[in-house]
């Protein structure tokens, strides 16, 4: 099934401007299943949680396997505003999810493709694939107002 990824990164979008408007890193994230649907969605929430780990990323991650009752997110897309961080690409791949697609890089924390290649890192057992880009300018725009209006 093909996925219409500029409409799923605008729900990750909506995801990082709730986090956004109560002062956490705007950073949304989305889940879709195999059958194209959204299992999960989250945004950023470390502050309100007082939770490093509490990332859009992890927060999303773990509320499918909730509801799928499984540690494994086999045939599933991870979208998310911004290129993830070595510990949610880590849940990732404990995760077994098939695919990350995230808007903007992270030249200060990314483990994608900035920093760390991580999720394709041939020592690992599992390998995601990955497509950045998507609604780039708008993923970056929402991070550089964030901290533009924090200084």
């Amino acid at each position: 099934m093909e996925l219409d990824l500029s409409t799923l990164m605008e729900q990750a979008v909506l995801e990082a401007k709730k986090a956004f408007a109560q002062g956490e890193v705007p950073v949304g994230a989305v889940l879709i299943g195999p059958d194209g649907g959204i299992l999960s969605r989250a945004y950023n929430q470390t502050i309100a949680r007082h939770d490093p780990t509490a990332h859009a990323e992890i927060l999303t991650i773990r509320e499918a396997c909730l509801g799928r009752r499984n540690y494994r997110l086999t045939g599933t897309c991870l979208v998310v505003t911004i290129e993830p961080c070595i510990m949610c690409v880590g849940a990732a791949l404990n995760a077994r999810i098939e695919r990350i697609v995230f808007g903007a890089c992270d030249p200060k924390g990314g483990a994608v493709v900035t920093l760390f290649n991580l999720a394709s890192d041939s020592r690992l057992n599992h390998r995601i694939q990955i497509i950045s880009g998507v609604m780039e300018d708008e993923c970056r725009g929402l991070m550089q107002d964030f901290f533009r209006a924090r200084r």
